[in-house]
């Protein structure tokens, strides 16, 4: 009976655990099936709409592709042969090859330690140990150096792609580009930020990875050769490229699954962005149920995801842990034992009991090393595989950076049935048409107001406004109104015809609700321009305060502090004060042309008189958007959109008949 219960308690009980674990396996991988269905029936018309847009950019797999996506990042993190990343990289290098003989010498030492606890000789036990205690500051310190070369590294790193994408995001208009006329990169924000650093971070692990494995397999095959010969080494290294090629199969989906962690995270991101941003409307409208279920779908999208990718990376694991751990001890126990085992080798025959003792130590310890080495080889595709994913958003990114920069962009059309004559009469193509550059001139001839989702607002716009020439722009809204300021904004490309207009900086544009920039209270007047543009172009702080007094704001000097007071302007300011502080920009950058867009429906109709007469006064012409009939007497011209495609520009006489409030 204690036979037959020690049998059950040892066989039984492995069988039964091993039974309990598989079924534990396959209830978690029915579970994340049926959550994938779930996933899959709720969201089937999302996945409908974006089926096309995302099939192409979600390819992320350990291929040749990766491969020419990684080198062409390389080449931006690592721009010349000689630069401060080339010594990092050399610095890890030299340490991880220290590290290494560190190693060596350590189980070497440690081996010979063991021996003398064994042997029971207190001589040689007390000269080992006190080599290894003075070996530790040493060991330490590479240790360290080594670290400190991988966190330097990922900082380079960050900072060059960083860089380098800023240079492109923030070149002309390409940001707006970017969220307003292309819709093939959702979050840039997510991108720029949490995306670049974990793929630094990846990059630099995966070459401490990688490198330092691949150095101990050489170093510790070259040691093993001489103990245990080349057949131990070699049945290894078969068993890390059989063992290599079919896990990496099987962590295929890990990348596509990596894109599609990052593209929810953005989504998540961007539902509490809009909810800070919009935080004062939404509180009117009591809207805090509505915009808690909006996050809270977005969240759950996210939730689900990783739940997925959970399972999928616990059934991952527990086949990693099998092949590349222990089925690896495994041969490593088969490779150590033979020539111990084959009682005719040749270099055991003489040996006695302690020196077979600390030989199979020694050899055993390099083979466990090995084997590991071998491991974290394997296990480091897991992490190709993620740094895939990671590759090939920022490689996305970069393709569509060039692409805008180039004048290139994509969109999904999603136009009215009802404009199809007229699409059919003039055929879309973005950029056809031509912009000249000419001082105190803006005409438009022949030039189709379409907007960058394919709309025809006016098929035909034809007229000429010179300098001096004050311009009043009315019409229902979605007549058109912002539409030809983005146009001659160049925020917007020309379906066609020519538009003359001077350069971009001798036009300027003066929205509802300005923009006030991060800075001191002088920021706020002479934004885009900083202290030593205000200092290149002579212009002092007393002109400054000449124009604040222009547009009665010459005691928020006093109140705030002075030009060098720092506050959030957005939230210190006043919808008219900072209409106004707008227009003391406006009088500083003097230029030939301005769009008023609803600019003044704050300020007081006597300040908004004085404004208007200081603008003619100093040579600016103006292109107004106002439903104010106070403005008809500052102004020559009125083109006035009627919403259905029709316009009329004409000149404003006595007999003009004026409409508004």
């Amino acid at each position: 009976m204690a036979a037959y219960s020690k049998y059950l308690t040892v066989r039984h009980s492995a069988i039964a655990g091993a039974s309990a674990a598989a079924c534990a396996l396959l209830c978690l991988l029915n579970k994340r099936r049926a959550a994938a269905q779930h996933g899959k029936r709720s969201g089937k018309q999302a996945l409908q709409n974006n089926e096309q847009k995302e099939g192409k950019k979600e390819r992320a797999m350990v291929d040749r592709v990766f491969i020419a996506r990684i080198c062409r990042i390389l080449k931006i993190m690592v721009p010349r042969t000689f630069c401060k990343e080339t010594g990092y990289l050399l610095l890890i290098a030299v340490m991880l090859v220290v590290r290494t003989y560190c190693d060596i010498w350590m189980i070497q030492n440690g081996t010979v330690i063991e021996s003398a606890i064994i042997g029971r000789s207190r001589k040689d036990f007390k000269k080992y140990l006190f080599n290894f205690i003075a070996a530790m500051p040493a060991i330490s310190l590479v240790n360290n150096f080594l670290k400190y070369g991988l966190n330097e590294l990922k900082l380079c790193f960050r900072v060059r792609l960083t860089r380098y994408l800023y240079e492109e995001y923030l070149k002309a208009y390409t940001y707006y580009k970017m969220g307003n006329l292309d819709n093939r990169i959702a979050n840039p924000d997510q991108l720029l930020t949490q995306d670049v650093e974990k793929f630094c971070n990846s990059v630099v692990d995966l070459y401490s990875n990688l490198s330092k494995p691949f150095l101990d397999i050489v170093l510790y095959i070259f040691k093993l050769t001489s103990a245990i010969g080349a057949q131990g080494p070699a049945s290894m290294m078969a068993y890390l490229i059989i063992s290599g090629f079919f896990l990496t199969r099987l962590r295929r989906p890990i990348g596509k699954m990596t894109i599609t962690e990052q593209k929810y995270e953005g989504e998540y991101r961007y539902v509490n962005s809009r909810l800070i941003t919009n935080s004062e409307e939404i509180a009117f409208y009591n809207g805090n149920l509505r915009e808690k279920q909006t996050i809270y779908k977005t969240f759950r999208k996210l939730v689900e995801h990783l739940h997925n990718f959970i399972l999928f990376r616990f059934s991952m694991g527990f086949i990693d842990t099998i092949i590349a751990k222990y089925l690896a001890t495994v041969v490593g126990y088969l490779v150590v034992s033979r020539p111990f085992l084959n009682l005719a080798d040749p270099r055991h025959q003489n040996s006695t009991h302690a020196e077979l003792l600390e030989d199979y130590y020694q050899s055993g310890r390099m083979l466990l090393r090995m084997s590991q080495a071998l491991g974290r080889i394997v296990l480091a595709g897991r992490e190709m595989t993620r740094l895939a994913g990671f590759t090939a958003r920022i490689t996305e990114l970069m393709q569509v950076l060039k692409d805008l920069n180039s004048g290139k962009y994509q969109r999904t059309m999603v136009s009215q049935e009802k404009d199809a004559d007229q699409k059919q009469a003039l055929p879309l193509i973005p950029g056809s048409g031509e912009i000249i550059n000419t001082d105190n001139l803006i005409k438009f001839d022949h030039v189709p107001l379409v907007t960058p989702n394919g709309d025809v607002l006016i098929q035909d716009l034809n007229f000429e406004v010179r300098s001096g020439a004050n311009v009043l722009i009315c019409g229902p809204n979605g007549c058109g109104k912002s539409s030809l300021f983005r146009v001659l904004g160049e925020l917007w490309p020309l379906f066609g015809g020519r538009l003359t207009k001077p350069v971009r900086g001798k036009l300027f544009y003066v929205p509802q609700r300005p923009y006030m920039t991060l800075g001191t209270l002088r920021d706020q007047v002479i934004y885009p321009d900083t202290l030593e543009d205000q200092r290149k172009k002579g212009i002092s702080d007393q002109v400054l305060k000449e124009y604040l007094d222009n547009v009665q704001l010459g005691q928020i000097l006093e109140r705030e502090g002075g030009w060098d007071s720092v506050q959030d302007w957005m939230d210190v300011l006043s919808g008219g004060e900072k209409q106004r502080m707008a227009m003391a920009r406006l009088f500083y950058h003097k230029p030939q042309f301005a769009i008023l867009d609803e600019c003044t429906s704050a300020v007081s109709v006597d300040v908004e008189g004085y404004i208007y007469s200081h603008c003619r006064k100093v040579g600016i012409t103006l292109f107004t958007v106002s439903h104010r009939k106070s403005l008809w007497k500052h102004h020559d011209f009125y083109l006035h959109m009627d919403g259905r495609g029709n316009y009329e520009f004409k000149k404003i006489t006595e007999d003009t008949v004026e409409f508004g409030s």
